[in-house]
């Protein structure tokens, strides 16, 4: 499937970025009004929490607006379908980068964006009894597109070790983002900001840092990254990968290794890497300060070189494929040949 490209006003790279949905939305094969699907209150997903989701950013620049890293997150969304045996949609990474590119293109977002791709368990098939279970049940993607400007510089946040452990592989399949997981975070996060602080750091059953919320962890000291192996019960996220490439290609150690509280306390500095996020630095830690208790020059470094990826600046002949244009300023306009439905 490949999507016909839209025209684009170029006059919107003048205006104000808006932060909000985007009109449109892409539902069960088709594209709806973003107001229009209505899932019913059946729905597996909800109850037991059986998606899996991305969230995928694209940035817009002087030649447009691109996807970063679009192929890789879908990559990762139809493994953790594989987990779930969620089949029912689309099977390949480029036709889920052809139709986030044609809702987007629908969506004419006129600053950067947010992309949540979510495939769930949708409804009972005819013959399977009421239950927790994964066959049986038909699926569905969905994929909303949001306004969501980049803050720019290192954004600095203060963070609490948190009570609640960080689910272990053995019980929770952490290298996909399932949403049923997701529980935990939202316990740490809400946990963290009922204290004052930003956001929560959860530790692993064996008292080891895990990850943020909703981002990797990485300490500094002495001019070396050091950041909790992909192995652990974390998310490897692709910004952490995108961060250890950039950072080793530009002659900085990047060391895969376990971290404990006291590693953190005792950095020079710690920042998370999420999509998101993109990259934050820890200013406080629990009470105490993190550093100098600003954000750091490396931290600093490395959102420099993060934007110079996200944004088209750095075209490494390795990774092509990191950027997907979206839209390009002075496209002709094509009809699209995607299904659409306004009616809800």
């Amino acid at each position: 499937m490949t999507a016909a490209p839209s025209l684009v006003d170029t006059s919107s790279a003048q205006r104000p970025p808006k932060l909000g949905l985007g009109t449109w939305a892409y539902d069960r094969g088709e594209f709806v009004p973003a107001h229009a699907p209505r899932l019913p209150l059946s729905t597996q997903g909800l109850h037991y929490g059986t998606a899996v989701f991305e969230g995928i950013r694209a940035y817009r620049s002087h030649g447009g607006l691109q996807l970063f890293r679009a192929h890789e997150h879908y990559a990762r969304l139809l493994r953790g379908c594989r987990m779930l045996r969620i089949t029912g949609i689309p099977s390949t990474v480029e036709e889920l980068v052809d139709i986030t590119v044609e809702l987007m293109r629908r969506n004419a977002h006129d600053g950067d964006v947010y992309v949540r791709p979510v495939a769930h368990k949708l409804s009972l098939l005819p013959g399977t009894p009421p239950g927790v279970c994964l066959a049986g049940v038909s699926d569905a993607l969905s994929l909303t597109t949001f306004g969501y400007p980049t803050a720019g510089d290192v954004q600095e946040v203060r963070c609490a070790l948190s009570a609640w452990r960080r689910p272990s592989r053995d019980a929770l399949p952490v290298q996909a983002k399932i949403a049923g997981g997701y529980v935990t975070s939202a316990l740490a996060c809400d946990e963290a900001r009922a204290a004052g602080y930003d956001d929560a750091i959860l530790l692993d059953r064996s008292g080891n840092v895990a990850e943020a919320t909703t981002a990797n962890v990485f300490a500094v000291r002495d001019g070396v990254l050091v950041t909790p192996p992909a192995t652990g019960d974390l998310l490897p996220g692709i910004t952490r990968d995108t961060v250890i490439t950039l950072c080793r290609e530009a002659g900085t150690t990047v060391l895969e290794h376990p971290l404990t509280p006291v590693d953190l306390y005792t950095a020079d500095e710690v920042f998370l890497t999420s999509t998101g996020k993109e990259v934050a630095s820890v200013i406080e830690l629990s009470g105490r300060a993190v550093g100098s208790g600003t954000a750091g020059p490396v931290a600093a470094r490395v959102a420099a070189l993060y934007r110079t990826a996200t944004t088209g600046q750095d075209r490494a002949a390795d990774r092509p494929r990191w950027l997907t244009a979206v839209t390009e300023f002075h496209q002709p306009h094509h009809p699209s040949t995607l299904s659409e439905r306004t009616d809800g």
